[in-house]
């Protein structure tokens, strides 16, 4: 019963730590900033990156070791950041190991997210939760096909075939008809309203 437990426990802290198949990882999310108050560093505040790039909204710091370089960071919200930063608070994770409340928690990775300002990053921060459960897609990965949901070409309906079916028995108690039809449907090309009210084509 104790093994059994136990296996439940590394199961359970296995995904949340993202080592299962969809590169989701529960993560401590920080913010650092470049300009206004305490707490920048001079390559932050001459907006240098760890790997060479010039530091803008929409990057981050994260540990190499746990997320490459050059990945991107979706968090729930559906905002992508870049990872192309690093720290030595993201690397041992202090952040997470001090403000988590359970195991998987304190064992999150930290994503640092990088603003221009202190105020933009102390608005940010304030506003969304410390532990978010975010994906990563790896630097080589193919980027995804959005649908194109803005189609303007009309529906065009066709009726389902219709089936008729009768038939007698052979035996002389009596005849049985039976018949099925199909629902019938609008012909092709008609007008078909929408659930939002509109017409459409």
């Amino acid at each position: 019963m104790k093994r059994l437990i136990l296996l439940l426990l590394l199961g359970v802290i296995a995904t949340a730590n993202g080592f299962t198949g969809d590169n989701s990882l529960l993560a401590r999310v920080t913010v650092y900033w470049a300009r206004g108050g305490h707490g920048t560093d001079r390559y932050t505040r001459q907006h240098k990156s760890a790997t060479g790039l010039h530091l803008h909204q929409g990057h981050c710091a994260v540990d190499p070791t746990k997320i490459p370089y050059g990945s991107r960071v979706v968090l729930p919200d559906g905002s992508a950041l870049s990872a192309v930063d690093t720290g030595s608070a993201v690397r041992n994770r202090k952040a997470a190991r001090r403000l988590g409340r359970t195991i998987p928690e304190r064992n999150a990775v930290v994503i640092d997210k990088f603003f221009e300002t202190k105020r933009q990053a102390l608005a940010w921060a304030n506003s969304n939760p410390p532990f978010v459960n975010v994906k990563v897609i790896p630097p080589g990965a193919p980027p995804v096909a959005t649908p194109n949901i803005t189609n303007s070409q009309p529906i065009a309906l066709s009726p389902p075939p219709t089936t008729m079916i009768n038939a007698a028995p052979a035996s002389s108690t009596g005849a049985i008809v039976a018949a099925t039809k199909a629902p019938v449907s609008p012909p092709t090309g008609a007008i078909v309203r929408n659930p939002l009210g509109r017409l459409g084509r």
